[in-house]
């Protein structure tokens, strides 16, 4: 059971399906210290998957489960066959994955419609039953964490839920304090909840949703007691979310986002998704745009376009107006 701690908190990059994916953990850990990475979910359904598969979700295997920075990462399963799940989680292991992470959380309608992800909060004792086999099969010496919602319509059950994973010889369990219901919703969010739990389960609990500044995990991390924190969302709307709440370093700059963002648009248009790269970067604007006002108007001059250059183009005149007009204000100083 974690106790409060005064000293900041690990912080843990999260799983986000199509968002956070290889290149996006190779740019967010090369800029900030995080403790571990899952990756997007593995889908399972009843048998062994192929090696490529997963080298597809997490290239890192090929440098021993790490990112180039160092980080480690960790794959995560999401499937309801038992037998299935321990057979993947093993493979994940022999390829070098850090460990495995199971999903129980996700709110997508069709992965809950195919009883995946959070469809499995109905069952706490079919979750035992996928986290034992999983936990059975790998061996001891390798982490076997599950993340989980506080339930899938609404909260009656949350304690039977992380018991569940618990007992079934989780060795870490994280939990997003929502229900599926809920989804993302704003003012949905129940840490004291998330508290609770790390109160009654014997097994370290990570705290997940609404952490988008140094404040949100300073605040979090009192009232639930979590000595880890998971963030997600908010590490697309300030890349540097890890060390703003590691070492409480100033957000980074809009100057900085900029030559990020075409760092990344050249490393994207360059990888097996190329094809997506318009896409891709307006979704990660519409992120950015929570944070920071100047990507409003950025944001407004690359949605009409579906070129990758003629994105680029727009992007390194954003750069080069925003150098223009910092160069400006220290020469009137």
């Amino acid at each position: 059971m974690s106790q409060t701690h005064q000293s900041p908190p690990r912080i843990v990059l999260g799983p986000m399906e199509g968002v956070l994916d290889p290149l996006m953990r190779k740019l967010l850990t090369e800029i900030n210290h995080y403790s571990l990475c899952v990756t997007e979910f593995v889908r399972v359904v009843d048998q062994r998957l192929p090696e490529k598969v997963f080298h597809r979700f997490c290239p890192e295997l090929a440098q021993g489960g790490f990112t180039t920075a160092g980080t480690p990462v960790r794959v995560q399963l999401l499937g309801q066959d038992p037998h299935a799940m321990a057979g993947n989680a093993v493979r994940a292991i022999e390829l070098g994955s850090q460990g495995i992470d199971i999903n129980f959380g996700c709110p997508s309608k069709t992965v809950n419609g195919n009883r995946g992800g959070a469809a499995l909060l109905k069952t706490p004792e079919h979750m035992f039953d996928v986290v034992k086999a999983v936990r059975d099969a790998v061996d001891p010496a390798h982490t076997v964490s599950a993340k989980i919602r506080l339930g899938f319509n609404d909260l009656d059950d949350y304690l039977s839920i992380a018991q569940a994973v618990a007992d079934a010889g989780a060795n870490e369990l994280v939990v997003h304090g929502r229900t599926k219901r809920d989804g993302y919703k704003a003012g949905t969010i129940r840490w004291d909840l998330i508290a609770d739990i790390n109160q009654q389960v014997a097994i370290p609990v990570t705290a997940n949703g609404d952490i988008w500044h140094r404040d949100d995990a300073l605040r979090c991390q009192a009232m639930t007691g979590c000595d880890t924190l998971m963030v997600c969302r908010g590490a697309l709307n300030m890349p540097n979310l890890g060390q703003h709440i590691r070492d409480d370093a100033a957000p980074m700059p809009w100057p900085a986002v900029l030559a990020l963002l075409i760092r990344y648009a050249e490393q994207e248009r360059q990888g097996d998704k190329a094809q997506y790269f318009p896409n891709r970067i307006k979704q990660w604007f519409k992120y950015l745009r929570q944070y920071y006002p100047q990507a409003d108007a950025c944001f407004k001059a690359i949605r009409v376009l579906n070129r990758a250059d003629e994105i680029v183009r727009e992007l390194d005149k954003a750069r080069q107006q925003t150098e223009f007009m910092t160069q400006e204000s220290l020469c009137q100083h």
